[in-house]
């Protein structure tokens, strides 16, 4: 089949992109980590700092190397540990020097592997705002300075933790790495958006053209742009016409005719023409670098939120600090400075277990890891939690919960011609055509298995439609303009048909042989099957659905009302898009947005969950806390189910590791001493440890939830 360029005026749909290195000696754009590199950006998973407070400063390679490092030494700690080796019941081997062994690699392990938390935990004591960093702080601080005492037979105290010293940091480094991992960036999104433009632009001059980078250019200067080639910046067309792709920018699914005199915005593509465009604004002042604010601001605006296991850390803290107190005052009251010591300093080791480090990260990293068998992926942590929470799921239609594509509708003949006949002939004058409106003909002709007349002789005539040759007749397809131009009218019967299909939001195409027209034919943005499943589904979850969109409102309404939408939002730009959000939240509605395209970005972000289609653009997908690597809108239930049950998991593990202390530390402290139940430091220890394997053995029970998106109901 012979490629040409076609476009109807009635396109339902975003025409794909085109191939930008089908032009020699242009590339217009460039695609992922190089374009990033390129302009300076590149957000690498290894650096991302996410924005709460307990890790501000740290990054996640940071943590996974201290975890790798740490755990290598607390091997040798934990083996020669005089303490670990009597629980087990074993002599761990003697030779010079082996009985430092735990303290010299401990030492390490506490300013190596610790340093994160003791900074941590100074900053949140400087703030006054404790939590699991200061936490683990004076968990290990404490342990440190009691084991070197213990060490140098200082006091003759019997508190030698240097492998829980060692086990406590490498969990909680562990923990942390796990935690960071599951957390999104909101600098990923803005690169993404930079990555739209061209790195260069061809700029017209006396002598012809000239290359030049993008940053070079500036009001008043005139660029050449090719067919298939993005904007380099915002202008105005001075000579040339093309339908542009400005579906990035406005949401709506059709291309639009420009000419000379018409805006056109940086970012947007010219799929048909080449034409010369004046620029009027660059960099900072262009729409794009607007919706790049947008996302910066929606993005800081959803970032408050606290997580579950913060304030547990906080609660445990201040309950640790004040039992570690009142322990040391009673058992020196009681005349026993050696107790006193040995129980506070058991009480306030304990009192950071390391099951409340991982409560939180090993749930999430389970769910994430059961998300992603199912096309799931989730980037933000608190996108997990907050969907158990959300009122209205607020779709973008096209590409969402519509294919995207147009497909084949009605068709209507003029007498003595039938429906079957209309499709062959039509088809096989678009049969040369790459257009969506075009293969979506050609492919309904193939479904129902019509034998095509031979066309011959093809042309595009652009904003009008296409012509053929067949059996030497001249046989043309196309919109509106091309009747008019013709001076043609339809029958009332046919225009009666054709009005109720444009009144849905249909593209209706014509076919006309000669100067006789033949009928017409319709064709809509497919609405996926899946769509209908989806909307019923979460309704009966008590969640609220609601459609938005930049095409027109009889398309819009049309979606609605097939899918039975509680709500619609059309023609609908992408600042609106943001603040649409901003009006659901502010009746009191919390929002899950799903949408696909560069113009759902700042609504993605603003969203209390935001959810990209992974088969939209990569600015959507670095906006959205989840990507649903698939198109089947059925995962969004999916996502609900999963956050139901890993929040309730959450909460087990949390009330464990919580719960544990709250019986622990009082028991540690010597409440019970005057009946003779006294909890030893290597029984806190082991009960710690017994404590971290319930939370990891509860956490991995979220692998019996179902999350097939096709088995959810």
């Amino acid at each position: 089949m012979t490629e040409h360029t076609h476009h109807h005026p009635h396109s339902p749909v975003r025409e794909p992109e085109p191939d930008p290195t089908h032009h020699a000696g242009h590339n217009p754009e460039m695609h992922g980590d190089q374009h990033k590199q390129h302009h300076g950006h590149g957000p690498d998973d290894d650096h991302m700092v996410h924005s709460h407070g307990q890790h501000a400063g740290h990054s996640t390679a940071m943590f996974k190397d201290r975890f790798w490092l740490t755990l290598a030494l607390s091997v040798p700690v934990v083996f020669f540990s005089p303490m670990f080796a009597h629980l087990l019941g074993y002599m761990p081997p003697e030779f010079p020097g082996s009985a430092w062994i735990p303290p010299a690699l401990g030492t390490v392990i506490f300013f190596y592997g610790g340093m994160p938390f003791l900074k941590g935990g100074l900053s949140e004591l400087k703030t006054r705002k404790p939590g699991m960093m200061l936490l683990i702080a004076m968990a290990i601080s404490v342990a440190f300075i009691a084991s070197w005492a213990t060490s140098l037979r200082i006091g003759n105290f019997d508190l030698d933790f240097w492998w829980e010293l060692a086990l406590l940091v490498a969990i909680m480094l562990l923990g942390h790495w796990m935690e960071m991992r599951a957390l999104g960036s909101a600098q990923g999104a803005l690169d993404a958006l930079a990555a739209l433009l061209p790195d260069e632009a061809e700029r017209v001059t006396p002598n012809g053209t000239e290359t030049v980078p993008v940053t070079d250019l500036a009001p008043g200067d005139v660029v050449l742009v090719r067919s298939g080639a993005r904007m380099p910046a915002d202008g105005t067309i001075v000579e040339g016409q093309a339908e542009f792709d400005e579906s990035m920018i406005t949401g709506e699914s059709k291309t639009v005719a420009r000419g000379p005199g018409d805006p056109v915005v940086a970012g947007t593509v010219a799929t048909d023409n080449t034409v010369r465009v004046r620029i009027t604004a660059v960099g900072e002042d262009t729409a794009l670098a607007g919706i790049q604010r947008l996302v910066a601001e929606a993005q800081a605006s959803s970032s408050k939120a606290q997580a579950l296991a913060d304030r547990a850390a906080a609660f445990l803290f201040y309950f640790a600090t004040i039992a570690g107190v009142v322990t040391f005052i009673a058992w020196i009251l009681l005349g026993s400075l050696p107790d006193a010591v040995t129980r506070t300093v058991t009480v306030l080791v304990i009192a950071c277990p390391h099951a409340l480090g991982l409560a939180i990260p090993l749930v999430i990293a389970i769910s994430t890891e059961q998300a992603a068998r199912v096309g799931v992926l989730i980037k933000n942590r608190m996108a997990l939690e907050r969907m158990r929470t959300v009122d209205v799921v607020l779709f973008d239609k096209t590409g969402t919960l519509t294919k995207g594509e147009p497909e084949l509708k009605d068709i209507t003949a003029v007498d003595g011609t039938t429906p079957r006949e209309l499709l062959a002939v039509a088809a096989a004058v678009e049969s040369d055509s790459e257009h969506p409106v075009a293969r979506a003909i050609v492919r309904a002709a193939h479904h129902q298995g019509l034998d095509l007349p031979t066309a011959t002789g093809f042309s595009s005539m652009t904003g009008r439609g296409v012509r053929a040759m067949i059996d030497g007749r001249t046989v043309q397809v196309g919109g509106p303009a091309l009747l008019r131009e013709l001076d043609l009218t339809e029958t009332d019967a046919m225009a009666a048909t054709t009005r109720q299909w444009a009144g849905r939001g249909a593209a209706v195409l014509h076919v006309v042989d000669g100067d006789r027209i033949l009928g017409a034919v319709s064709l809509e943005d497919a609405i996926r099957p899946e769509s209908r499943q989806a909307v019923k589904a979460l309704q009966a979850r008590g969640i609220k659905v609601a459609l938005i969109t930049g095409d027109a409102r009889q398309v819009a309404d049309a979606v609605g009302a097939e899918l039975g939408i509680d709500e619609v939002f059309a023609e609908v730009l992408p600042a609106d898009k943001d603040k649409k959000v901003a009006q659901l939240q502010a009746r009191g509605l919390k929002v899950a947005m799903v949408g696909d395209g560069v113009n759902d970005s700042p609504a993605l972000a603003r969203a209390e969950v935001g959810i990209a289609i992974g088969a939209g653009t990569d600015v959507a997908m670095e906006s959205a806390g989840v990507i649903l690597a698939g198109n089947d809108p059925r995962a969004v239930l999916s996502m609900v189910d999963l956050s139901r049950a890993s929040y309730t998991k959450m909460w087990q593990n949390l009330i464990w590791a919580t719960g544990y202390n709250i019986i622990a530390v009082p028991l540690a402290a010597g409440v019970l001493a005057f009946a003779g139940v006294v909890l030893s430091p290597a029984a806190g220890a082991v009960l710690m440890s017994a404590s971290t394997i319930v939370v990891a053995l509860n956490a991995q029970l979220l692998r019996r939830v179902k999350l097939n998106p096709s088995q959810v109901r």
